[in-house]
């Protein structure tokens, strides 16, 4: 199976990057046809210069429904069938979740259900795991729903946490790993190895 995918960023986009270099070199089939973020995001530059369309759809400055209408607008229009959610730290509109069940994932900075839910994002989420004396932590890759970081499961991976980590160093060690496991769970995802 090859997915259209839609993108949506809110920062430096290195996840989205690394999907797209995957795509690039055939390491997986399916190919980013948008990229959506929430405010002017750096991460948008690189899907610019390879000729995807890139939309700023902040939430703030318009009424919910045109806010709505114009993700939907975007997804018909290029015929997405799975969205990935790569660092993107707002909650997508029911109506969105509800049109796109079952083919919307996300990427997570640690080993869910542990350290998941509102307000756990970027360094909160490797302050938290670090505080909590863990021993692992890892990315997660999961199936999106109404609810913050409750999908089902489809990938992760641990990395060993040292007694010197920081969670800055904790935070550099997950990210490299994001970069293999998220293109890995589109590969999954293109295999059928999964519901």
């Amino acid at each position: 199976m090859k997915y259209r995918i839609a993108a949506y960023i809110s920062g430096s986009g290195s996840n989205l990057k690394a999907i797209l270099d995957y795509s690039l070199q055939k390491k997986i089939s399916s190919e980013v046809v948008v990229v959506i973020a929430n405010k002017d995001a750096k991460g948008l530059e690189y899907p610019a210069s390879l000729g995807i369309e890139t939309a700023v759809i902040p939430r703030k400055e318009m009424p919910r429904k045109e806010f709505v209408e114009k993700q939907i607008g975007l997804l018909e229009k290029h015929k997405v069938d799975l969205i990935v959610l790569a660092g993107y730290i707002k909650k997508l509109p029911k109506e969105i979740t509800d049109k796109f069940k079952n083919r919307i994932i996300n990427i997570h900075p640690a080993l869910l259900p542990k350290f998941g839910g509102k307000g756990m994002y970027g360094m909160n989420v490797h302050r938290a795991v670090i505080e909590a004396k863990e021993k692992y932590s890892g990315p997660t890759i999961h199936f999106v729903d109404d609810i913050y970081d409750n999908g089902e499961i489809l990938l992760q991976k641990k990395v060993e946490i040292s007694e010197n980590d920081t969670p800055e160093s904790l935070q550099k060690k997950v990210l490299e790993l994001e970069h293999i496991v998220y293109p890995e769970a589109i590969k999954l995802l293109e295999e059928r190895r999964v519901n």
